[in-house]
């Protein structure tokens, strides 16, 4: 995928979550000869359908995903794997006569597709352990500023409350002797040699996304969420030691099924926490400069996009 010579092009919809980037995509597909290819790590989890958003059955019809429904939620799946797995599908699309659009809001995922990802160590077990041990010990607030000593651009980047992504910044230095930071940034994107047209959809008020975000919640409770979660459990296919787990809106629900909280305070943690997911991806996003924003509020979002993708496309 990386050769020198022009490849063809890439369209890439990035966005928060709940800006509204699947409808748009699916109406694209409707008008353009584009396939989708989902940026989302949670989508990839089979049987984890409602929380994550995923289209339903009849929209996957008419605009099939690819990278949806590849995992099992007691498997991990990485930055790596996703460009391996990206760049083979775009193989294919291209080869089929169609262009590849890229729709998701896993940021590290574009990241590491369009700019490289260097080889990170894997993990060390040891390592992890005595991490666990100390956030358990000092808190996660300790963690994070011993981060900020030995890796600053990490800590600037990895929220506070992360502990996942905060052990494994910290994990890396300690078995490499240096910031994660400086390794991510080592190796060529996949995307050298192709044409990248990267559009982001955001909200001009923060106000709209936030409300958006306690709808979608409502309609996921109402579509039964909870349901979906408990049978992940009951059947084994989820618990407490799975990544996907980690993923915005089930790991509050789990909370609930444990018995910490009332509905009421599900509604509450799980807007709370994906609103918060929403600022983090919104400040990535506004770092990136190689992207022409849209407001996603708008109604007339879905042409306007259209328009931009055609012209910048040639009118491909």
């Amino acid at each position: 995928m990386s050769q020198e010579k022009e490849s063809g092009r890439l369209l890439f919809l990035m966005g928060p979550t709940a800006a509204g980037k699947t409808e748009v995509a699916v109406d694209l597909v409707a008008r353009l000869p584009l396939e989708i290819i989902s940026v989302d790590s949670a989508m990839v989890y089979r049987g984890m359908n409602i929380g994550t958003g995923k289209p339903a059955p009849e929209v996957l019809a008419r605009a099939p995903h690819r990278l949806v429904d590849i995992r099992e939620p007691r498997q991990t799946y990485s930055a790596a794997q996703f460009v391996k797995d990206a760049a083979e599908a775009i193989t294919e699309i291209q080869a089929g006569g169609r262009v590849p659009l890229l729709v998701g809001g896993t940021g590290l995922y574009f990241r590491a597709l369009s700019r490289g990802l260097s080889l990170l160590p894997q993990a060390d077990p040891q390592i992890r352990a005595a991490l666990e041990a100390e956030m358990h010990r000092l808190g996660l607030k300790a963690l994070h500023a011993r981060l900020a000593k030995v890796d600053p651009a990490s800590a600037e980047r990895i929220h506070p409350n992360d502990p996942q992504r905060i052990q494994r910044a910290l994990e890396v230095y300690e078995v490499t002797g240096k910031p994660m930071s400086a390794l991510l940034d080592v190796g060529r994107g996949q995307c050298r040699g192709f044409e990248v047209i990267a559009v982001s959809l955001e909200p001009a008020e923060r106000g709209w996304l936030h409300a958006r975000i306690a709808r979608r919640f409502e309609d996921m409770l109402s579509r039964g969420l909870v349901e979906e979660v408990a049978a992940l459990k009951q059947s084994g296919r989820l618990d407490d030691g799975m990544p996907a787990l980690r993923t915005v809106g089930y790991r509050q629900v789990w909370r609930f099924l444990r018995g910490d909280g009332d509905i009421e305070e599900l509604r509450l943690r799980a807007t709370a926490a994906t609103r918060q997911l929403a600022r983090r991806q919104l400040t990535w996003l506004r770092k990136e400069n190689e992207l022409t924003r849209f407001d996603c509020s708008e109604p007339s979002v879905v042409a306007r996009v259209m328009t931009h993708f055609a012209r910048s496309a040639g009118g491909s």
